[in-house]
């Protein structure tokens, strides 16, 4: 494919713009910025990975996984600005992400340490962990105000912080790991994976692209669980004060 072809290809997004103005929708604005930026971005990042690849160098590539990261954080944190500390501990999150993974993969020598390898497998596991931090994080506050007199309630009665949010914690948990588990029972089936179809475009054998998108699913897989389980566990504390009270105001602003 070329530029003239990718071209073309812009038809596609005159599409949802037709139907936008048609509908009234009001959405031609954010799907031109939309598309404008991802051609900016992934052409930018496609120079950058030309560069990266043939330098060979593992201190280039471990800076283009921080790079990720950061832009990451600084997105999911918008989610939950009024949690204390919410930067860290959504960077944390994306780091033991990115540091499990990796400890597997390399440490088991199920991937070779070259930034072929590692820069798509981390995009992957560090994108789905900023997604899920965000439906946790959505999640997660629209629980804690619908069950806000429950948890006080609780806390009345002589419970701990943990046990008034117990079940707000693991219902926004739950919510947030279930898209990847529905999905990965669709999957070959219902839609084949982009990885998968991107290595058969590219002339791979067929079995050898199920194999690596196999490898993609099970580290989605443990990426929902670590970054839900991990960013809730370290959220929920900050919305009491010492003394095991709630701080009303955090309740209703998580979100924004």
């Amino acid at each position: 494919m070329n530029y003239s072809t990718l071209a073309l290809t812009l038809l596609f997004v005159f599409i949802p713009i037709i139907l936008s103005k048609t509908l009234n929708l009001g959405l031609e604005k954010d799907t031109i910025i939309a598309t404008i930026r991802s051609i900016i971005q992934l052409l930018f990042v496609g120079y950058i990975l030309t560069f990266v690849f043939e330098a060979q160098g593992l201190f280039y590539t471990f800076l283009m996984v921080a790079l990720m990261i950061g832009a990451a954080t600084l997105n999911a944190r918008k989610k939950g600005q009024n949690i204390t500390g919410i930067t860290w501990k959504i960077c944390l999150t994306l780091l033991t992400v990115e540091g499990i993974t990796l400890t597997v993969l390399l440490g088991l020598k199920i991937i070779p340490a070259t930034a072929q390898y590692i820069i798509p497998l981390s995009g992957m596991a560090i994108g789905s962990a900023m997604v899920l931090s965000i439906l946790f994080l959505n999640r997660f506050s629209a629980e804690l105000e619908a069950y806000e007199e429950q948890v006080e309630l609780i806390l009345s009665l002589g419970g701990t912080p943990k046990q008034a949010v117990h079940r707000q914690l693991l219902a926004a948990i739950r919510a947030s790991m279930m898209p990847t588990i529905e999905s990965q029972k669709t999957i070959g089936i219902v839609q084949l994976p982009g990885m998968m179809s991107g290595q058969i475009i590219a002339g791979a054998d067929p079995i050898q692209a199920v194999l690596f998108q196999l490898l993609v699913l099970f580290i989605l897989l443990s990426t929902a669980a670590i970054s839900s389980v991990l960013l809730g566990f370290l959220s929920y504390p900050t919305l009491f004060n010492n003394q095991m009270q709630m701080i009303r105001e955090k309740f209703h602003t998580v979100e924004k």
